[in-house]
C-alpha cells in the first residue's frame, strides 16, 4: 500500500506525539500535589471563605492549562497556522473566561477576592516555574526530561 500524500503537506502539520499534553498532565499533577498546602494556607489567612476561594481559583488555573494544551495539541495536527491562531486567540478567550468565572462569583458569600486573586496569580506562575525544572528543551526528548530509566534505554 503506497501513501500518495504530498510531503510538503505533512510539513505543515504535526503528526508526532503531543509533548504539550504530557507537560500539562505533569502540571496538573503538581497542582494537585500543591493544592492541600495552598488551600490550607488560605484557610489559615482568610478562613473558610479563603479556602473555598483558593480551591476555586486553583481549579480555574488547572482547567486553563488543560484547555490551552488541548487547543495546541488538536490544532497542531490540522495545521501550524491554525495552531498559531488558536494559541493567540485562545489565550484571549481563556483570559476572558477566567475573568468571567471570577465576575460570576465575586459577590457570593463564600468568595474572598484577595484569596482568589492571589491564588490565580501565584498558582499560574508557581506551577509554570515549578514545571520548568522538568521540561526538556531538546528535540531528542520533546516534553519532559527523561528519567534515568528512559535515558538508558
Amino acid at each position: 500500500m503506497t501513501n500518495n500524500v504530498n510531503p510538503s503537506v505533512l510539513a505543515m502539520r504535526d503528526t508526532g506525539p503531543s509533548p504539550e499534553a504530557q507537560i500539562t498532565r505533569d502540571i496538573v499533577k503538581r497542582g494537585v500535589i500543591a493544592a492541600p498546602a495552598l488551600v490550607t494556607a488560605s484557610w489559615l489567612i482568610w478562613g473558610t471563605n479563603g479556602a473555598w476561594s483558593s480551591g476555586y481559583g486553583l481549579g480555574l488555573v488547572l482547567c486553563n492549562f488543560m484547555i490551552a494544551a488541548g487547543l495546541v495539541a488538536t490544532t497542531a495536527r490540522i495545521s501550524y497556522a491554525l495552531m498559531m491562531a488558536a494559541t493567540l486567540f485562545g489565550y484571549i478567550v481563556r483570559l476572558g473566561i477566567v475573568a468571567l468565572a471570577v465576575m460570576l462569583v465575586r459577590n457570593e458569600p463564600w468568595v474572598d477576592l484577595m484569596a482568589l486573586g492571589l491564588t490565580l496569580v501565584i498558582s499560574h506562575l508557581g506551577l509554570l516555574f515549578w514545571e520548568m525544572r522538568y521540561v526538556s528543551a531538546t528535540l531528542a526528548f520533546p516534553g519532559l526530561k527523561p528519567t534515568t530509566e528512559k535515558a538508558n534505554v
